[in-house]
């Protein structure tokens, strides 16, 4: 007798009943699971009307400065990769997200979930790099906690971290606050950190021309507000989902329409390779590096030139602007001089990048 093979579909079925990976890839999946599952758990059946799902909250001012708070859990596997590792990655993710809501990070509380039988030279080679990054960005590891787990109850280690930040009083940034009109800016090249460590776990050979963009972005951050200060609407990280879905929460969240010009949005040669191999959207990969910002037409060309005089924006672009309607559409002019609509990453791409 002949077995069967059953076939499944890579796009996740609707309204299914347990959790997927496509849940924990930023796109709709990931927007489903909190609109339907866990906000209206954590809110009440009498929350307030929605707001804008940021990454990062700001808490009531307490004295000369508001306080900015963030929370992650990084996954990525593998745990290293080229130009960076789970400890670094750990560092940055957390120390952006206070920023893209005009937050300088002051400190980091860590924690680790070990898997029992981890090498002890790999969880100190993480560390110190986790420390070092945290340094590197200025920023004190201040209060952490350790679990250790059975053999395969996790895979290897597990790192969240929570950041505190002061907002510079130049920044009031939100996602909801688009405006038609707007210019879109875009700090760098898309598409490295996601191809990086899908190339490294499965070897494919593109790491050998391309590693992680991560790095801290808060410097950068600083530099758009000194030049654009309230002009700066939206700063956002297009981490999980890519630079695609990052845009459509904007646009949602904002009730606008944002339209992208594919010609200006910088990817790299080895990126796109990677991508039409492995039949990607360079816009739905992550990316930890670079940042997007939404700022009033009077005041782009200074916010751009500011960020090409900081190395973390020298290849800054403005790849876009914004309208008016039809609310929460994004849509792409391509090399051909067509037009089509950019959604949310629908399923998961790239499993377990950050």
């Amino acid at each position: 007798m002949t077995a069967t093979r059953t076939v499944e579909c890579p796009v996740p079925r609707p309204g299914t009943d347990v959790v997927l990976l496509g849940h924990g890839a930023g796109g709709r999946l990931s927007a489903e699971l909190l609109d339907e599952v866990l906000l209206p758990a954590l809110n009440g059946a009498d929350r307030p009307d929605p707001a804008p799902l940021e990454d990062a909250a700001v808490l009531p001012a307490t004295g000369a400065a508001e306080t900015v708070v963030s929370t992650d859990s990084f996954v990525v596997s593998p745990l290293f990769f080229p130009g960076g590792d789970i400890g670094s990655l750990a560092v940055h993710g957390t120390v952006n997200d206070i920023a893209m809501m005009g937050g300088m990070p002051t400190a980091l509380a860590v924690s680790l979930i070990l898997e029992e039988g981890l090498p002890l030279t790999v969880l100190e080679r993480v560390a110190r790099s986790l420390g070092q990054a945290a340094r590197a960005a200025g920023v004190a590891v201040v209060t952490g906690d350790t679990k250790v787990v059975g053999r395969g109850a996790a895979d290897q280690l597990f790192v969240t971290t929570t950041g505190f930040g002061r907002r510079l009083p130049t920044l009031r940034t939100s996602a909801a606050f688009a405006a038609p009109g707007d210019v879109v800016l875009l700090s760098g090249p898309i598409g490295l950190h996601g191809t990086t460590v899908m190339s490294t776990r499965e070897g494919l050979g593109f790491e050998t021309d391309i590693g992680t963009d991560s790095r801290p972005l808060h410097h950068l951050v600083r530099a758009v507000g000194e030049a654009g200060g309230h002009d700066v609407h939206v700063l956002r990280d297009p981490t999980r989902g890519g630079l695609a879905s990052a845009l459509n929460e904007i646009a949602r969240d904002s009730a606008a329409s944002v339209e992208i010009d594919e010609a200006a949005v910088p990817v790299p040669e080895p990126v796109a390779a990677a991508c039409d191999l492995l039949g990607l959207d360079v816009l739905h990969v992550a990316n930890e590096g670079c940042l997007v910002a939404f700022v009033a037409p009077g005041s782009a060309d200074a916010v751009l030139a500011a960020m090409r005089a900081d190395p973390a924006g020298r290849d800054a672009v403005a790849i876009g602007t914004v309208t008016g309607a039809p609310a929460g559409l994004v849509t792409l002019r391509t090399l051909v001089g067509a037009r089509r609509v950019v959604d949310m990453l629908a399923g998961e791409q790239l499993p377990r990048i950050c």
